[in-house]
């Protein structure tokens, strides 16, 4: 791929347990292991309204890794019952780390459009919504599974394969939350 065809990022913010923070490019963990990008996207129709959560996994050692339609190992596709826009984009983040733990990953590099979530993963913003609290204590407990984690905001135009997946999952039927997923989730969320 020529590199004026490349997408721009932001420098990558690596963390670790520990919070110690390292910079760099596309480098392995010390021990190895599976490197995956991430693309994460929730949609809901209204806020709150019928939600869905997607997300594309990439293995990180193929060329075209951050290209924004690069074939994916593995995808997310959960139709989510009626959430607000911003508990959709955690769930969907939260299901998204659970497959990359589930494949093997030591790294992952998130590739977000919720400045929001990328923000708050990296404590520059508090999470003030009492729905996202559980969710994002979720998310950073998953991440601290990795060797090594970063997250990065995009342009919501560099997030459409995983945008795709969320608004399929919205697409299909209404049917019950299937039961795995259920138990991921927040039970404030079911009004319980």
């Amino acid at each position: 791929m020529a590199e004026a065809e490349r997408p721009r990022r932001a420098p990558i913010h690596w963390e670790r347990c520990g919070r110690r923070r390292l910079s760099g490019h596309g480098r392995r963990p010390a021990g190895g292991g599976l490197r995956l990008v991430v693309r994460t996207d929730g949609a809901a129709r209204g806020n709150p309204g019928p939600a869905g959560a997607g997300a594309v996994l990439v293995d990180a050692s193929r060329p075209d890794a951050h290209h924004p339609d690069a074939p994916p190992l593995a995808v997310v596709s959960e139709r989510l019952g009626v959430a607000t826009n911003n508990v959709a984009e955690y769930v969907a983040l939260v299901l998204a780390l659970a497959r990359a733990e589930a494949l093997g990953a030591a790294e992952v590099e998130l590739l977000l459009d919720s400045k929001l979530i990328v923000e708050q993963l990296h404590g520059r913003y508090r999470v003030r919504d009492v729905k996202l609290a559980p969710l994002h204590a979720e998310a950073r407990a998953r991440l601290g599974r990795f060797g090594r984690w970063s997250a990065v905001h995009v342009p919501r135009a560099e997030n459409r394969a995983a945008d795709a997946q969320a608004n399929a999952a919205l697409d299909r039927p209404a049917t019950i939350v299937r039961p795995e997923v259920a138990r991921r989730l927040p039970r404030s969320l079911f009004g319980e």
